[in-house]
């Protein structure tokens, strides 16, 4: 009974097994992408970043760089999302790689959703602790 169940299965996915490598490859670049910048990436958040409502200090002299650099980073986020959802099946830190994405993309209430979850005490302990292994100074909440 047993080895016609196994069977089953491998016929089931001996179709996709292309798709199962490229997704499992997919994942585990960004999986090791995200282990290699979360110190880098706490590190870029202003330390008054929740303090002033998340307002940038200046958009950019040039509009046409900032567009680029605001859909360029918008798209990274989705695709960060998007691998995230995939790494909820496949191996992967599904879960953080989907917080990354969700920081980085725009959305409306996003503002609201940060300052809820810093507000967490472990979450800023370990977000200034990270903070401080880059030689940065902790984030301040109001």
């Amino acid at each position: 009974m047993e080895l016609s169940k196994l069977n089953f299965l491998f016929e089931i996915i001996v179709p996709y097994k292309d798709l199962i490598i490229w997704l499992g490859l997919i994942s585990m670049v960004i999986f090791f992408f995200s282990l290699l910048s979360i110190k880098w990436l706490v590190g870029m958040i202003p330390e008054d970043y929740f303090i002033r409502n998340g307002a940038s200090k200046t958009k950019s002299n040039n509009p046409v760089l900032w567009y680029f650099v605001l859909i360029f980073k918008n798209l990274f986020g989705y695709t960060l999302i998007f691998g995230g959802i995939m790494m909820l099946i496949l191996p992967g830190q599904g879960l953080f790689t989907i917080i990354i994405g969700l920081l980085l993309s725009n959305y409306p209430g996003k503002y609201k959703i940060e300052k809820k979850v810093i507000a967490i005490p472990s979450v800023l302990r370990s977000i200034n602790w990270l903070r401080k292994k880059t030689n940065k100074p902790p984030i301040k909440i109001s």
